[in-house]
């Protein structure tokens, strides 16, 4: 229940932000282009919050915070004074129209790019992207990619952590092979592997793209051993101590601690029993596993974490950067992220990535909330991707989003004409209609990995 209510809080704050940075361009131009606002709301709905300017500018927080506008005076939908008539929207030329409807979407760019830009002033802690295994018989093991190597690049893409080694992967779904260099960790020797993936089966919300690609990341070993047990929690109740060996859950042999993890998870509530080595004894302990939500399923939790060896010195690193270099690292990033996500939408138009890999609000409230509870530098970059997607999405040409309305705009420079009523009414109903299928394939997708 306390995920529930951290994702909720999480995709209100960071929707809030980025609806506020996106409806905050189009009001900056429109007043600067001489347009009177009425209104500026974030959210729809019943009001929680209004105050009026000096200027007559209504400014309005709503109770659904899934979106917001801007209400410019306009004199195809309003009663203007005459002495207003210079004041409103559809006065300006068409040049000031597109500059007013693109800076919502502008706006959310710049917003990714002071996010980025903060996020590398903070710096951003990160491991460098080294290969622990290679699967039998996987597309990495067919083009012989190596253990214990360090991924420097994907396709011309440099990558210095398992994050980027992630973005530039994705950017290659749907093509038929990809180049991976790599290097030894003791060696600055670098070697080149091209992966066949003609055959490559990749479904986000099942697996990791690494995964797929039968690459396992190195990780300091995990041992079958206790290292700290939460106090009043099942394990303590039940007389777990620090030191104990894992051997078994209800005469399940465990002989590591992701099947122990594995084990203890379909006991939600139940008395299980626990088989331990403690000081060269062997000892069967009853617990009652408390019930917990994960990944939309009730599993079984005792409150304990395991041995863990500290990861090496020599892979930990951190993208920090000065004033000057920071700006350079975040307009690549935010660019890099772009290109990608445009890819990612001509890819479903093709079919290379199926509309199940679509999020709604559900997946993105996840993601909110995992981010911040990571902490603010995570957030940031967080909020920078999807500050991106927005303004992405409303540049697609549906007549309901800010794209709809500079295609209007564009056909009237080059015919001389605005687009008749009726078609633009006509247009605004399939977009309408399209984007309300786009939300519904999310929604399901969301409730569909929730319940799977």
């Amino acid at each position: 229940m306390f995920d529930f209510f951290w994702n909720l809080a999480s995709f209100v704050v960071a929707l809030g932000i980025l609806v506020t940075v996106h409806e905050y361009g189009h009001f900056w131009v429109a007043r600067k282009n001489g347009v009177k606002v009425e209104r500026f709301s974030v959210g729809f709905g019943r009001a929680i919050w209004r105050r009026t300017a000096k200027d007559g500018t209504e400014y309005v927080l709503a109770m659904i915070p899934l979106g917001g506008y801007v209400k410019m005076l306009d004199e195809r939908v309003d009663d203007v004074q005459p002495e207003d008539k210079d004041k409103t929207f559809n006065s300006k030329s068409v040049y000031q129209r597109i500059a007013i409807v693109a800076a919502g979407p502008l706006a959310n760019f710049i917003f990714a790019l002071f996010a980025f830009y903060l996020m590398f002033l903070i710096g951003v802690p990160g491991v460098k992207p080294v290969i622990g295994d290679i699967v039998p018989s996987s597309i990495a093991a067919k083009a012989k990619l190596t253990d214990n190597s360090v991924i420097v690049s994907i396709a011309g893409n440099v990558t210095r952590d398992w994050q980027e080694v992630n973005l530039a992967l994705i950017a290659q779904i749907g093509n038929e092979k990809i180049t991976i260099k790599t290097k030894q960790t003791d060696s600055q020797y670098v070697t080149s592997f091209i992966l066949d993936t003609r055959n490559w089966q990749f479904s986000p919300d099942k697996t990791s793209a690494l995964t797929s690609l039968g690459i396992t990341p190195f990780r300091p070993k995990v041992h079958n051993e206790l290292s700290a047990i939460a106090k009043e929690s099942p394990a303590a109740l039940a007389g777990l101590l620090v030191g104990d060996k894992l051997i078994a859950v209800a005469d399940v042999k465990t002989s590591d601690w992701l099947s122990f993890a594995k084990e203890i998870k379909k006991f939600p509530s139940a008395e299980v029993f626990i088989t331990i080595e403690r000081n060269g004894d062997i000892l069967t302990l009853s617990v009652t596993p408390d019930s917990i939500e994960q990944a939309g399923k009730i599993v079984g939790f005792i409150g304990v974490a395991p041995k863990v060896d500290a990861w090496p010195e020599t892979l930990l690193i951190e993208l920090k950067y000065g004033p000057i270099e920071a700006i350079k690292e975040s307009a690549l990033r935010t660019w890099n992220l772009t290109t990608l996500t445009f890819g990612m939408i001509g890819k479903l138009l093709t079919g290379d990535i199926s509309v199940k890999n679509l999020s709604g609000p559900i997946g993105i409230a996840q993601g909110a909330g995992a981010s911040a509870s990571h902490g603010f530098v995570y957030f940031l970059g967080f909020l920078a991707l999807i500050s991106i997607n927005l303004g992405i999405i409303n540049l697609l040409p549906l007549p309901v989003l800010d794209g709809g309305h500079l295609l209007y705009y564009v056909i009237e420079l080059l015919t001389g004409k605005e687009v008749p009523e009726k078609v633009q009414e006509a247009g605004f109903k399939f977009g309408a209609i399209a984007l309300l299928m786009l939300m519904a394939i999310g929604l399901f997708n969301d409730f569909s990995r929730v319940l799977g």
